[in-house]
């Protein structure tokens, strides 16, 4: 049961940074100043944050065979 409490709540702090990275992504294209690099970069950092947000909500789903 703390496995799963523990991977919920590594899900949460996961999605909120997914959330953060794509409101900073948002602000610095609509920057007059923007900066192609770290937007790339913010943009590879919120890929691999979505990869692991999928993969922790497949744990925490039970296997269902068909």
């Amino acid at each position: 049961m703390e496995n799963i409490e523990a991977l919920n709540n590594q899900l949460e702090e996961m999605r909120a940074e997914h959330r953060s990275l794509d409101e900073k992504i948002t602000q610095l294209i609509q920057d007059s100043t923007q900066d192609a690099l770290e937007i790339q970069r913010l943009k590879k950092r919120k890929l691999k944050l979505k990869d692991i947000i999928v993969k922790i909500e497949n744990d925490l789903l039970p296997d269902i065979i068909a």
